[in-house]
């Protein structure tokens, strides 16, 4: 068959394939599904690419008033096959009174395993060979390589949000438990090899072409191009790093990730907290000490680069806090020691401390209860400040001299999401006053308004766009009924593509970045989990809680 006609027949096949009868019939829009030769033809060269293929709606629509589209791929261009996801979907699905919240849930939930799987080996078999070049145990035993969407690259970040909502089915479903193991062993590649960068290149073993980013950035210390995608600092993506194989012991009891090559990461990252927990002079003499980490761009836009010749504006000694060069959204931060993340590694630390301890690793659980004690400790001291309006409450940015940024981003790590991280409980004194501060438009200058839609941007995209994300970690932190409802309604309305944006205009809903953003995804398929399981009457037919861990 021509590669042309074959492009178009995958293409009508997955418009019209549904993935289970309550979801999506086709035979209710007159459409038929399209038999495929499953052994004569090459359904990878074959399958057209996603980035294109998200941006137009297809069939068949949802039955309610959005009729938003269906935009799973065809099941044989799907990047990873899970019958539990499936039985999820079907769950879920079944019980939801919004026929476009169903849909959009069909279509997120998935999306991860749909279309970022970009690599992924058990370390059996024919890869076994290749991994055997490396020495040290390098690339041994399961390997997942998680692209973040329209972009072939891995962030730790996004890679682990893209996990999350699976990891509460890896104790039930073999392939699953294979693909986080397989993430926690590449991210601990990446940040042994490049512990300060963000984002890297597909595994040396994949035999994937790098991809280049287009920038000619000045970076200490040195990183190979071949192997690092973009190179910013920021803390959260250690935090993210430990967050990945806490998550995945807590729902599994698995330890088989605390590999030789784990630890050496651990440690790895560990080295970096205490370089960056040096202030910019010498508490003895005053005499400046050049920070390990610089990062230069040439660039006019100033969020892309650290001042100072990238070094970044000065940070003080004895705060217990730990700098971050960079914030989540990859614009740099102003005023160094960025709470979010500090709180998001402090929770991490601590959880990691615990399952040390349960393996006997008593002196290296102390070391790291004690990093998690001191960098909580620094928040509660420097990262609380007094509001004129709302009282203590936590600033974005501090830089030990009493200087304060009071803001927040849609990315996470946010200040909104701090319960989400087990930083603070929601109903915490300091927490709400910061909630309120948040979510004002007269305190928070990156909460955006428009005729369309509302929420936290942040100065990545800009002073009009919005980010659904946002709305979710609201969501996600409330306990009022209408709240939720109203965060949920806005993501909703403002996904026509049946997935979730990047970010959305305030005034025109319609106008959007980013149509396969995979991170933002997984976050909307963990609130409806979440509301599954805490509010279910919100947006099931009945009120009998749904737990994902619990399916046959």
């Amino acid at each position: 068959m021509a590669a042309i006609s074959l492009h178009l027949l995958l293409f009508l096949a997955a418009s019209s394939f549904p993935s289970f009868a309550q979801a999506a019939s086709p035979a209710r829009y007159g459409q038929q599904q399209i038999a495929l030769a499953d052994d004569t033809t090459d359904y990878k060269e074959a399958c057209p690419d996603y980035t294109h293929y998200s941006t137009y709606p297809h069939r068949p629509l949802s039955e309610g008033p959005l009729e938003l589209p269906y935009q799973r791929p065809h099941p044989k261009c799907r990047t990873f096959q899970s019958d539990a996801i499936e039985k999820v979907i079907e769950d879920v699905l079944s019980r939801m009174k919004d026929p476009d919240l169903a849909r959009l849930f069909e279509n997120t939930f998935p999306s991860t395993t749909d279309t970022t799987v970009k690599f992924h080996t058990t370390g059996e078999g024919s890869t076994k060979s290749t991994t055997e070049a490396y020495e040290g145990g390098q690339w041994d035993g399961p390997q997942s390589f998680i692209i973040t969407g329209d972009i072939v690259a891995e962030w730790l970040r996004d890679s682990t949000n893209q996990l999350a909502p699976y990891q509460a089915l890896a104790k039930k479903d073999p392939k699953i438990y294979q693909l986080i193991l397989g993430a926690i062993n590449t991210q601990a590649e990446f940040v042994i090899e490049s512990p300060y960068c963000n984002a890297f290149q597909p595994p040396p073993i994949s035999n994937l072409p790098p991809t280049s980013n287009g920038q000619d950035d000045v970076v200490h210390p040195v990183y190979e191009p071949s192997f690092v995608f973009e190179c910013k600092y920021e803390l959260d993506s250690l935090a993210h790093f430990l967050a990945l194989g806490n998550d995945f012991n807590e729902h599994t009891s698995s330890k088989e990730f605390l590999t030789p090559r784990w630890y050496q990461a651990l440690q790895t990252l560990l080295t970096v907290l205490e370089e960056q927990a040096k202030s910019t002079f010498d508490p003895e003499d005053g005499h400046f000490l050049r920070n390990q980490y610089t990062f230069s761009r040439n660039t006019n836009t100033g969020t892309e680069t650290l001042n100072l010749n990238g070094i970044g504006n000065p940070l003080n000694d004895g705060t217990g806090l730990v700098r971050s060069a960079f914030r989540p959204s990859d614009d740099a931060t102003i005023l160094g020691f960025f709470i979010p993340a500090n709180a998001q590694v402090a929770m991490e630390l601590k959880r990691t401390a615990k399952i040390l301890k349960n393996v006997g690793k008593d002196s290296l659980a102390q070391t790291v209860e004690e990093w998690s004690q001191k960098i909580t400790k620094g928040i509660w001291e420097h990262g609380v400040v007094q509001h004129r309006q709302f009282g203590k409450v936590f600033a974005f940015e501090v830089d030990g001299y009493g200087s304060s940024i009071l803001m927040d981003d849609a990315n996470y790590p946010s200040l909104l999401a701090l319960p989400l991280m087990g930083f603070v409980d929601a109903n915490d004194e300091t927490y709400q006053n910061t909630r309120r501060m948040l979510l004002s438009k007269s305190s928070n200058p990156y909460y955006l308004k428009g005729r369309d839609f509302h929420g936290i941007g942040g100065p990545h995209i800009g002073l009009q766009n919005a980010w659904p994300m946002s709305l979710l970690v609201q969501a996600r932190t409330s306990n009022n009924d209408e709240e939720i409802k109203e965060c949920i309604e806005l993501v909703l309305r403002s996904s026509k593509l049946g997935l979730i944006h990047e970010s959305v205009n305030v005034d025109m809903a319609h106008s959007y970045t980013r149509s396969w953003f995979a991170w933002a995804n997984g976050v909307f398929a963990s609130t409806i989990l979440d509301l599954a399981k805490r509010k279910p009457h919100l947006i099931f037919t009945d009120s009998t809680p749904y737990d994902v861990s619990s399916i046959a």
